[in-house]
């Protein structure tokens, strides 16, 4: 079992960067899903799949990789509210990732999603990581 289930999450992913693999595994739960879907949806991952084998079910992610240099998309992935200290940030005050070239990661009382479109939305929440 392990305590921080998200901080589990970034780090496989960041080790499989590192390691140069094609592909991820992750145990799956309905956060984990969601931040996969985000880090499609703003193109740091080619693919995903979420399998179900009748108990937890699994993650697989298809890491992105540029074409020329073979260096990952995702240059940092970094955990930022974590069990022994949560972070929490209102909508005005919701951090700008590298002026606005990365994004945080903001799970609301509206699910879970980007720093830019919080602020759009007016909702502040939990800031789960930073990815650049």
């Amino acid at each position: 079992m392990y305590t921080d289930p998200i901080a589990d999450y970034l780090t496989r992913v960041r080790n499989a960067i590192g390691a140069q693999h094609r592909v991820v595994n992750i145990p799956a739960s309905n956060l984990k899903k969601e931040i996969t879907k985000i880090l499609f949806d703003q193109g740091y991952i080619l693919s995903y799949k979420f399998e179900d084998d009748g108990v937890q079910g699994n993650i697989k992610i298809a890491l992105k990789y540029k074409a020329e240099t073979k260096e990952s998309v995702i240059k940092e992935i970094q955990r930022i509210s974590r069990p022994g200290l949560r972070k929490y940030s209102h909508s005005v005050d919701l951090p700008r990732i590298l002026n606005g070239l990365g994004i945080a990661i903001i799970s609301t009382s509206r699910g879970v999603m980007t720093d830019k479109q919080a602020r759009r939305e007016n909702v502040g929440g939990e800031v789960l990581c930073y990815v650049y």
